[in-house]
């Protein structure tokens, strides 16, 4: 067992606090090695690059590119590392986002420290891995995917920015969204904007389309 090289990971989360004691977790296990830390997704090619990690553990929730994209691209790279997501999101939509997007294994931020060095060893030996409440809820999606439609649609969306743009495709504007969500306008253009980066539209009109199709908006 000496001659097993440990598991050599890359922390990417933008609370420093939370990679402190992530990295304290980790590392009390003797058998993993913390090699480097990242706060936001612009760092993680360049500390890959350098650090060779054997898993990256994922946050979704970065400041500027979102920890899918991140995933996205790693899982593109030509021996890349797995991705293993742990994230404060637990919705279906950023589930099935960063699943598609190619992690090996999602845990929701707050579960126990061996279930973390469970889900670190599993993917880095090439197996995924997923908490009880998640696997529960993959089962759901893929046995019920007319009633999950729009969630397997756009799995880019938050549940917020869903809610958004299933308004928006009821012909609300954002005035009206605003007063239904209980939203400033501001923060309802904001989101907008978000959705229209991600669907990879440049109006309105496109986004609706998209939501419509999905199955979006109907009353």
């Amino acid at each position: 067992m000496k001659d097993v090289p440990a598991v050599r990971v890359l922390i990417v989360d933008d609370h420093p606090l939370f990679r402190h004691g992530l990295r304290a977790a980790l590392e009390s296990s003797g058998d993993i090695e913390v090699v480097a830390e990242a706060g936001s997704a612009a760092e993680v090619d360049d500390a890959v690059a350098r650090h060779r990690p054997t898993v990256v553990i994922m946050d979704l929730g970065l400041p500027g590119t979102s920890g899918v994209e991140a995933t996205r691209r790693l899982a593109a790279a030509e021996d890349a590392p797995p991705v293993l997501v742990l994230t404060m999101s637990d919705d279906d939509g950023s589930l099935v986002s960063a699943l598609q997007a190619g992690a090996r294994g999602y845990l929701v931020k707050g579960a126990g420290r061996d279930t973390v060095l469970h889900a670190v060893h599993t993917v880095a030996a090439g197996g995924a891995v997923f908490g009880p409440d998640v696997a529960r809820r993959i089962s759901r999606l893929l046995t019920d995917p007319r009633g999950n439609a729009a969630q397997l649609r756009l799995p880019m969306l938050t549940a917020r920015e869903r809610e958004v743009l299933t308004l928006a495709a009821r012909g609300l504007n954002n005035h009206r969204i605003a007063a239904a969500l209980v939203l400033s306008e501001k923060t309802v253009r904001n989101h907008i904007g978000r959705i229209f980066e991600k669907l990879q539209v440049t109006s309105r009109v496109e986004a609706v389309t998209m939501a419509r199709d999905a199955g979006l908006g109907d009353p």
